[in-house]
């Protein structure tokens, strides 16, 4: 591994290049990682603006495959999933900076070509997304090839094998120094596991499979291994991706990326209840402050918001080829979504009636996944890309006229 950073900065260029060489496993040593703090930024830093400007993009090196990225929930931290290179890279957020690698140990397994639409001889251990839980101390990990999702306890690792089919993972350090080795039980959910979410108050995890048209509930516990427990496989039409939780209706969104529609399923008892009919194609869904659902077509090019209540698409608007995966600033106001064989960042006003489109900005090497981190006076929209393993980091200054 080669770690380099850049930043190019708006109107001008400028490149800095660190290298340095991979090494080979050492002795096993116990690091002293320290759980941080979970104290969240202030509602008060989000004030609204009128605008954002576009200040700077930095560049740094994943690995492999980078398929989505998500940040811890005190924004200390970034992880990004890489699926090729079957490992996930902690990021200090303020040091832009490679803290921890989590390297799976690669067990043969049966993936699938997309292109060609059959099995191929691959890897089990490919990470595809993540969600974390209990005030950012477990990082749960679909493994596209493997029928289930992975909790790594990033501050308590189990350091012995509890189970048979648990997992074994090689915790190394910016250089690729394996300075200590962990075990996480694998829970098997179902076929192409995807988008993982999770209840607020860290009860209940859902995970979208692909390949089994159904989605997983499971109910967890973060002091009893193995973490979680299937409690319900729920069958929907096609192939299903993106999910949000809508837990003051009590009713969980399922975008059906195999059909034309998101199902509805009833948190109490996660039976689905109704299909919303939409565009086809719908990968990625997300909940806006006034209760909307914010949806991307991946094969229209397209973004629409629709109300859950009527079924009604209220608005919709325009991207770059194959929008994927969305983010909402922490103030609600603006979307950010990433275009794949578009390779561009495009950034949105929601507005009570539209999408305002603010920015559409470069972002070569097929990019997939994206999340957001905000302060008071700026955002920062951190973007990963699927070809060329590496995440862009977009920095914009809030404006007020």
């Amino acid at each position: 591994m080669k770690p380099f950073f850049s930043i190019i900065l708006a109107g001008s260029c400028i490149s800095i290049t660190l290298s340095c060489q991979s090494g080979e496993p050492t002795k096993t040593t116990k690091p002293s990682p320290t759980a941080p703090k979970n104290e969240l930024p202030q509602v008060a830093k989000f004030q609204p603006s009128d605008s954002l400007s576009f200040l700077e993009k930095s560049v740094l090196e994943a690995s492999g495959g980078t398929k989505s990225v998500v940040f811890s929930k005190n924004m200390q931290f970034l992880y990004a999933m890489n699926l090729e290179g079957m490992s996930v890279y902690e990021f200090d957020r303020k040091q832009r900076k490679i803290t921890r690698i989590f390297q799976f140990k690669a067990t043969p397994g049966k993936g699938w070509d997309y292109d060609e639409g059959k099995e191929i001889d691959s890897y089990e251990e490919k990470p595809v997304e993540a969600f974390l839980s209990h005030h950012d101390s477990i990082l749960w990990v679909s493994l596209h090839n493997a029928g289930g999702i992975v909790p790594i306890r990033l501050f308590e690792p189990q350091d012995k094998p509890l189970g048979k089919t648990d997992k074994l993972i090689y915790v190394q350090n910016a250089l690729g120094k394996t300075q200590d080795t962990l075990y996480s039980p694998i829970i098997l959910t179902g076929k192409t596991p995807k988008v993982i979410s999770c209840t607020s108050d860290d009860r209940y995890l859902m995970v979208s499979n692909w390949h089994s048209y159904n989605v997983s509930v499971l109910e967890i516990n973060n002091r009893t291994y193995p973490f979680g427990q299937v409690i319900k496989n729920t069958a929907v039409s096609s192939i299903p991706r993106g999910i949000v939780m809508d837990e003051a209706a009590q009713k969980t969104y399922v975008a059906i990326m195999g059909g034309s529609s998101l199902a509805v399923l009833d948190n109490t008892t996660w039976e689905k209840t109704a299909d919303i009919k939409v565009a086809s194609n719908p990968r990625h869904i997300l909940q806006d402050q006034q209760g909307r659902l914010l949806v991307s077509f991946n094969s229209l090019g397209q973004i629409g918001c629709i109300d859950p209540k009527t079924g009604n698409t209220l608005f919709k608007a325009s991207t770059e080829a194959q929008p994927r995966t969305m983010a909402l600033s922490k103030s609600g106001e603006y979307l950010f979504v990433t275009c794949y064989s578009g390779n561009r960042l495009m950034v949105y006003k929601v507005l009570e009636d539209r999408f305002q489109l603010m920015h559409s900005l470069d972002c070569p090497g097929k990019p997939v996944g994206v999340d957001v981190y905000e302060d008071r006076g700026s955002v920062e929209a951190w973007v990963c890309s699927y070809s060329s393993g590496s995440i862009s980091v977009f920095k914009f200054v809030k404006i007020n006229n």
